[in-house]
């Protein structure tokens, strides 16, 4: 095989890649079609495909079909939603970023739906060692909590590829122990989110995307160093002049 046409193959699949990464977006209104186990079982498989701390890839998935089984697990969903929708989306209004409160309006009812709706509901579990999620020792010990989330990005961009929409919900309050103790999981594995899987309705929603100015997001710096006011100063290499960085804290997070 000559290699200009091997080098032309190559460049294709990476071209398709950056498509793949372009197209995903959480999309929270589904079809009636349903994901074949042929399709389900490659978009899963890519989970095993990322890097992972300890190279086992301790990760275990629970498929639910059918909409009366899939509304059972989700129970705890529609209470805390609602709770959600009663106390904070008003107030979020007057603080959150424009685009990304009109996200969060067309998001935050449809949480128990879209998990319905999709009539594929998928339970990704990972193996956290030593010490409870919650509780970590340090930053390292939450190295099996980041595996389980590059394993699910791989089914993000997997699923994209082959058509399909995802959104996926991070439990919250009495979600994840009550999973749990549905599934009969086992003590040592942590549940990671509620994934929807499907394909998009034809008038499904798709929210605007930031505008985001790479250029200044990615910053030369060479020194750290505290100053008084417990703000991170940090000294630019080509201006050498100090950057504030003021941290912001969220409650709530939806992903576009």
């Amino acid at each position: 095989m000559p290699l200009k046409t091997t080098s032309i193959t190559i460049k294709c699949i990476v071209m398709d890649f950056y498509q793949v990464l372009e197209k995903r977006r959480t999309i929270r209104d589904f079809s009636n079609k349903e994901v074949t186990d042929e399709v389900l079982e490659k978009v899963l498989s890519a989970a095993f495909k990322a890097p992972t701390n300890d190279h086992l890839r301790q990760f275990e998935f629970i498929v639910v079909r059918g909409q009366e089984n899939i509304a059972r697990l989700i129970s705890p969903v529609a209470e805390n939603t609602k709770t959600i929708q009663q106390t904070q989306l008003k107030a979020a209004e007057n603080v959150m970023d424009k685009d990304g409160y009109a996200m969060f309006v067309d998001a935050l009812p449809k949480q128990q739906r879209m998990l319905i709706q999709s009539n594929c509901l998928i339970l990704p579990f990972f193996r956290q060692k030593d010490y409870p999620l919650c509780k970590p020792a340090d930053q390292s010990s939450l190295n099996y909590f980041a595996s389980a989330w590059a394993a699910v990005e791989n089914i993000l961009l997997v699923a994209t590829a082959e058509g399909l929409a995802c959104a996926f919900r991070i439990p919250i309050g009495n979600e994840p122990e009550y999973v749990k103790h549905l599934v009969n999981a086992p003590a040592e594995y942590e549940f990671t989110c509620f994934l929807a899987i499907g394909y998009a309705a034809e008038d499904a929603h798709i929210c605007k995307q930031k505008d985001i100015r790479v250029k200044e997001r990615i910053q030369q710096k060479y020194m750290v160093s505290p100053n008084t006011k417990g703000h991170i100063l940090i000294s630019d290499r080509k201006k050498k002049s100090p950057v504030i960085f003021k941290l912001q804290s969220f409650t709530l997070f939806y992903f576009l």
